[in-house]
């Protein structure tokens, strides 16, 4: 053997000797204190959501008869009005003409019913001497009932015109708020044209679609109390069905029912939903505190019996009185930890905070 590898064998003798066995530790997880609860395992109600909208209690668009320029539009979107209020003004000029012509009409109309009418009499009063035939006295009551047709039309025609004259002034039919104003000045108003939208100030209700099959399963009915919730609104208000559609829409087969509600005041065109309950089922509950998020999934931590948390990945359902409803993942038996920031590794000691 050459002497440069005797030197290198006996540089590796010491090597595979100090590197024969390597042990290495693992660090035990730091015990932690933590507040605890019980999985419960209870009947709750089975509950449907039904979506809506919120609508005031009373709306109106309102138009006008009149066809003629918009001269002024005093309401402005969000204002307070009273019944009777100036809502929007148009030219009254092209009214007031028509009812200039009508009243016209009726003056000839009433004047040829007291020509007609004297005649009569006198055809009468001929007949009667044997001077006048049946065919004339005939013809003088026909034309005499003729004008008086004829002044019953034009009184009807006066009292269409000054009707239609007297919408010149658009006005509010109820106390409310304006909720939309669809002309403007110069604007040209039309029989059939809305012109502005007045809600009610107090009373609003949600309207809501009803599957056939839920309507019929849960009886709802006129007066029924529901659980209402509008997006928005931290509080749960209470709700009552005050109407309810006779039949079914043939294209979603769905009921409409409208929600009075109860409680703090909330604005038109919110979404919400009514909880319906159709009977019970077995549902799981921990604490909503329970509820841990980790990477898009809902986490829960659990003692096991020697003390140790473990992770599990639960599906939750809907919240009820601080208490989240789990649908898989615990079967309503396990220790649960509460309040945690972020899930212990598994393993880690748990104390009971308080003890």
């Amino acid at each position: 053997m050459k002497l440069w590898q005797k030197a290198l064998l006996a540089l590796a003798i010491p090597a595979v000797a100090c590197g024969g066995k390597h042990e290495t530790k693992e660090t035990a997880p730091t015990a932690i204190v933590a507040a605890t609860a019980k999985a419960e395992a209870v009947e709750i109600a089975d509950r449907v959501e039904l979506y809506g909208t919120v609508a005031a209690d009373s709306t109106a668009a309102i138009g006008s008869r009149v066809m003629a320029n918009v001269v002024a539009v005093p309401a402005k979107v969000g204002d307070r009005v009273n019944r009777g209020d100036v809502l929007v003004e148009i030219d009254p000029q092209t009214a007031k003409g028509q009812e200039a012509q009508a009243r016209g009409a009726l003056a000839q109309a009433r004047a040829a019913l007291a020509l007609a009418e004297r005649n009569h009499q006198r055809f009468l009063a001929l007949a009667k001497s044997g001077s006048a035939s049946e065919l004339e006295l005939d013809m003088a009551r026909m034309q005499y009932e003729q004008a008086r047709g004829a002044v019953q039309q034009g009184e009807g025609a006066v009292e269409a015109a000054s009707s239609v004259a007297r919408e010149s002034r658009v006005v509010a039919p109820f106390a409310g708020r304006v909720a939309a104003r669809m002309v403007e000045p110069g604007d040209l108003a039309a029989p059939g044209r809305p012109l502005v939208t007045v809600e009610s100030a107090a009373g609003r209700r949600l309207v809501a679609s009803v599957p056939a099959s839920t309507a019929t399963a849960a009886g709802l009915s006129a007066g029924q109390k529901l659980a209402v919730r509008i997006d928005g609104v931290a509080a749960e208000l209470a709700g009552t069905v005050v109407e309810i559609s006779p039949g079914a829409d043939p294209t979603s087969h769905t009921f409409t029912a409208k929600i009075e509600l109860r409680g703090a005041p909330v604005a038109t065109g919110l979404t919400g939903r009514a909880y319906l309950d159709t009977g019970k089922r077995r549902a799981v509950l921990v604490p909503a505190g329970a509820v841990v998020p980790s990477g898009g999934v809902s986490m829960v931590a659990v003692r096991d019996a020697d003390g140790k948390a473990r992770s599990r990945a639960v599906t939750t359902g809907e919240t009820r009185d601080g208490k989240v409803e789990i649908l898989s993942g615990l079967t309503g038996s396990e220790t649960v930890l509460v309040g945690l920031a972020s899930l212990p590794p598994d393993g880690t000691p748990v104390s009971e905070a308080g003890r």
